[in-house]
């Protein structure tokens, strides 16, 4: 006895022993980039800035952290609020849950691969002899042809990793579940980055519908005045004409903005996964949310840790490795083991006496000798599979990079932008506020006054859009950081 087992932990080790060789690459993290920053893009320093609503001064630091809920610094209860409930009810988001709870639980069936796979079986069998056969293989007379037999049996098969095409499965499988875990994260990422530009969209248009609204009420006092000069003979019916028409531009701007208005709240009604209908309550305007000043900058070599759709690449090309692996090692001779123990009887109650159990056991080696080529050509498909994920890879981290650096610039500029419409602003609001002293005056005509007020408006509008693009592209830059979701507690940047 004390020999048998020896025997068996014998053949134990022998079979771990073999399956700590796994054929196939062994998969690395790519080298992180080792740029210091941006080019020409800023990762540290600040913008320009402006007096009024969301001029400030942006700095740029590389050493700071994303915050894992970093539309909070938008100061924004409502816009807070929305996205708790997007993040409750969007269907995307819960289809990417669903998709990570899948991938996880393939790839517990897929450890299940290490253990032997036991099958229990249960048969029961009525048959008839022939009557004119020279041998009866029960032990009834030849005159009752008739028996049942009965067997119960315990089958064991093993497929020993030899080459470690198992390893590398399970390999591939918890690289799937990597990628369904980041893709759950891109998710969460562009959910709550597209409530945030939305909600400021909307802010935008509320705003320029305002500024649009006073200069059609502007244009529609003009042309009441020029109708009024021209019952008197001071203007012309051209004067007229041209007046009319101004107003008519001008109001033919309010139904496309109006338009655009109602498709945003639409859009950010079905982010928080509801139907037109169930429209949320919240609203937004501009002046309700805060510009962030402080900015984190995360350098090359933290954003390919830090981007879902950079890890998700690099979880393809895992899995494009364990795969060449698989193929690498189904070139190979494929190794079986199996047991079978149990019992025959002829009748139920005689099933594991004595004399009626049976057993065996064995080992079964095969090797393709001929397909054609099939497996060599697979082998070299993953192979090309592997170059195609290394090259998506890069594409991710490029294209990762190039998003921080495009974010950077945008606001540099949009930060010189604000600056300049809110000095045109300013220069219209001072001449409008002399042309109305000038008008009360008698000095210049009602038109020459609210001409002047509408240049005024106009440059209200520009200002509204500078401003907005500012609050966007803030929100871009933590979008294009990655979010922070490895802030969240329980979370690493390095998993």
């Amino acid at each position: 006895m004390g020999h048998l087992t020896s025997h068996r932990l014998g053949v134990v080790l022998l079979t771990v022993g073999l399956s700590a060789c796994a054929v196939g690459p062994n998969f690395r993290r790519p080298t992180p980039p080792t740029a210091t920053g941006y080019g020409s893009a800023p990762s540290q320093g600040e913008t320009g800035s402006s007096t009024g609503l969301g001029g400030g001064r942006q700095h740029f630091d590389s050493a700071a952290q994303v915050p894992a809920e970093w539309w909070k610094l938008f100061e924004s209860p409502k816009l807070n609020a929305l996205i708790a409930q997007a993040l409750e009810a969007n269907p995307d988001l819960a289809a990417a849950r669903a998709a990570l709870r899948e991938a996880h639980e393939l790839y517990e069936a897929q450890l299940t691969s290490f253990f032997p796979t036991a099958q229990g079986g249960f048969s029961a069998t009525r048959a008839k002899n022939a009557l004119g056969s020279i041998a009866n293989p029960t032990s009834l007379p030849q005159s009752n042809p008739y028996y049942n037999l009965f067997t119960a049996q315990v089958s064991v098969s093993y497929l020993p990793d030899v080459f470690g095409a198992t390893r590398r499965a399970v390999e591939a499988a918890k690289a799937q579940e990597t990628n369904n875990r980041f893709q759950l994260e891109a998710t969460y990422l562009t959910l709550t980055s597209n409530v945030v530009v939305t909600a400021l969209q909307e802010a935008s248009l509320r705003g320029q519908i305002a500024s649009s609204e006073r200069l059609v009420e502007l244009q529609q006092q003009v042309t009441r005045a020029v109708r009024g000069q021209r019952a008197l003979g001071t203007a012309s019916e051209l004067d007229l004409l041209a007046q009319i028409a101004s107003e008519a531009q001008t109001a033919a701007t309010l139904p496309p903005l109006r338009k655009q208005l109602g498709q945003t709240r639409d859009e950010l009604t079905a982010l928080l996964g509801r139907l037109p209908a169930d429209e949320p309550d919240e609203t937004f305007l501009l002046e309700e949310m805060t510009l962030p000043l402080e900015l984190p900058v995360s350098l090359p070599s933290k954003i390919v840790l830090q981007r879902p759709d950079v890890r998700a690449a690099e979880a393809n090309l895992h899995i494009a490795s364990a795969e060449a692996g698989i193929a690498l090692a189904n070139l190979l001779p494929q190794f079986t083991i199996t047991a079978e123990t149990g019992s025959s009887a002829l009748a139920m109650s005689q099933l594991f006496k004595g004399g009626t159990g049976f057993w065996d056991v064995g080992a079964s080696l095969t090797q393709t000798l001929f397909d054609a080529g099939a497996l060599l050509h697979k082998h070299r498909a993953t192979d090309a599979a592997l170059d195609q994920a290394g090259a998506h890879y890069r594409a991710a981290v490029i294209l990762a990079c190039q998003n921080v650096a495009d974010t950077l610039r945008a606001l540099q500029a949009d930060a010189d932008a604000l600056k300049a419409s809110a000095e045109a602003d300013r220069a219209a609001e001072s001449a409008f506020e002399l042309a109305r002293k000038q008008q009360a005056l008698g000095t210049i005509s009602l038109v020459a006054m609210l001409n002047a007020e509408q240049t005024y408006q106009q440059a209200e509008v520009a200002v509204v859009q500078a401003r907005a693009s500012r609050y966007a592209d803030s929100a871009a830059l933590f979008q294009a950081l990655g979010g922070g979701w490895w802030n969240r507690p329980g979370e690493s940047v390095n998993e």
